[in-house]
């Protein structure tokens, strides 16, 4: 469904990613794990269209979408879940939700969209009229994917969903992944909590400075001694 194929990304003249292969199949569960500056965000950024200049392409569903800016790559069903959540704190909870229905195709369902967010998350729908500001950090994160939901996505990038949460909103969120897959959604995370999240995930790629160096069934990685070095640096 979503394959990336020989991607470099710049900021500015620094290349950050250097020759990034990786594919996410439909209905699957990805994790892209590293150690911090690794260039995972970087990664997420220029799928989602957002911020780096790139070479390399790619596709979704076989369509080269990477000369697409952001807002045409929402409508094609690729939707980004961004790292500390970027909600509008002055606005209540379905305010925030309705903002991602903003698409031509997402706009004349919201109200059927909006009823199964709340079947899935309904600590938003207890909440439908508090601003986002207040919520606790595990219900912006909530909102966070809700929002990203009504966009009626196909393929969802999660970036570090679980950065500041308490112990129970990470297993809360990690029960909410493996339903989105159940529904037939196709997710890839980029996360630290790495335990959970190969022990989540179908596959992993560990990247180090840019570059993949790991990749394999999510929880066959955990045995990996590369995955320390890779990862910690040992």
């Amino acid at each position: 469904m979503l394959e990336v194929k020989d991607l470099n990304a710049f900021y500015g003249p620094v290349q950050v990613l250097h020759g990034v292969n990786l594919s996410v199949a439909a209905s699957e569960i990805v994790a892209l794990v590293g150690a911090n500056a690794a260039g995972k965000s970087t990664l997420m950024f220029t799928l989602a269209g957002l911020r780096t200049t790139h070479t390399g392409s790619i596709l979704l569903d076989g369509e080269p979408i990477g000369d697409f800016p952001a807002y045409e790559r929402v409508p094609r069903g690729l939707v980004l879940v961004p790292e500390r959540r970027r909600l509008f704190p002055f606005m209540n909870v379905i305010e925030n939700l309705e903002i991602g229905a903003y698409s031509a195709a997402a706009r004349p369902v919201a109200r059927d969209t909006l009823d199964e967010v709340f079947q899935l998350l309904p600590v938003l729908a207890e909440r439908r009229k508090q601003v986002a500001g207040s919520l606790s950090g595990g219900e912006q994160q909530m909102l966070a994917i809700g929002r990203a939901l009504m966009a009626k996505p196909r393929v969802l990038l999660l970036d570090e969903p679980t950065e500041g949460l308490a112990p129970i909103y990470v297993k809360l969120l990690f029960d909410l992944i493996v339903n989105l897959r159940r529904s037939g959604l196709t997710v890839l995370i980029v996360e630290q909590n790495v335990h959970h999240v190969l022990r989540t995930a179908d596959r992993a790629y560990v990247l180090e400075n840019g570059r993949i160096v790991l990749q394999g069934q999510g929880e066959s990685l955990l045995k990996d001694e590369r995955l320390k070095v890779a990862y910690l640096g040992l």
